[in-house]
């Protein structure tokens, strides 16, 4: 089992850093994949949320994830299926933190998931924590430049 911690400060306030994670659609301006929205939040839950299936594609390979749950701080969600993964479960948890000069937030991204036999834990762990660290990355700028 691979377990990856990544953190990150994000100049924006929680509920505006998970409407734009919940925007599926949208999530290709950040991370390095296509994401298409296969099936609506389910009834009472915030935009995106709880209930919704995003189809995503990365090269060649091509799988689903759904959003388990998800409120003003948390989002929880797993790849349906064990491909490209096995036992992928992601969880970003949001805490404001207030500065004298402005509103900030600690994003934390936990992810476990078992590699293919055929794949090296530590290689899938690098390729993983890259990806992702890039998208908190440009997550942050986007917040920077003002765009919300």
């Amino acid at each position: 089992m691979i377990l990856i911690t990544i953190k990150q400060t994000l100049n924006a306030q929680p509920k505006q850093i998970i409407s734009t994670l919940l925007d599926h659609q949208q999530l290709h301006r950040f991370f390095n994949a296509k994401f298409t929205l296969l099936q609506a939040q389910d009834d009472g839950q915030i935009e995106g949320g709880k209930g919704s299936v995003r189809q995503v594609k990365i090269c060649k390979i091509t799988f689903s994830e759904q959003i388990i749950s998800a409120d003003q701080n948390h989002i929880r969600y797993q790849i349906v299926g064990d491909k490209p993964v096995a036992n992928h479960r992601g969880d970003i948890y949001l805490t404001a933190n207030k500065d004298i000069n402005t509103l900030v937030t600690e994003l934390n991204y936990c992810i476990s998931c078992s590699a293919p036999w055929w794949m090296p834990n530590a290689l899938l762990k690098y390729a993983i924590t890259k990806d992702i660290t890039q998208a908190l990355n440009n997550l942050n700028n986007y917040f920077l430049a003002g765009k919300v």
